[in-house]
């Protein structure tokens, strides 16, 4: 592959984690990490591996997203369900 498809897909990698990283609420960073996880994959897929690209297709733009947003869905119903007892 030529150096130049490598270099653009870097960039996309960085702003795609400087993203995750800057937003504040969970359910955008979970959405942005998705992002990270399809950029990434076209990296390894770029950089010739791609049993690992399709590893982290898998997981890190499917799975993990997945289960932060349930686990905020949870977190937020827990902290109404709280507020109205309390």
């Amino acid at each position: 592959m030529s150096d130049a498809l490598i270099v653009v897909v870097l960039l996309l990698v960085a702003g795609a984690a400087t993203a995750a990283v800057a937003q504040r609420d969970p359910a955008r960073q979970a959405l942005v990490l998705s992002f990270l996880g399809v950029m990434l994959a076209a990296l390894f897929t770029v950089l010739q591996a791609p049993d690992v690209g399709l590893s982290q297709l898998a997981v890190g733009s499917a799975l993990t997203p997945l289960l932060i947003m349930l686990s905020v869905r949870k977190v937020r119903r827990r902290g109404r369900s709280e507020e109205e007892d309390g």
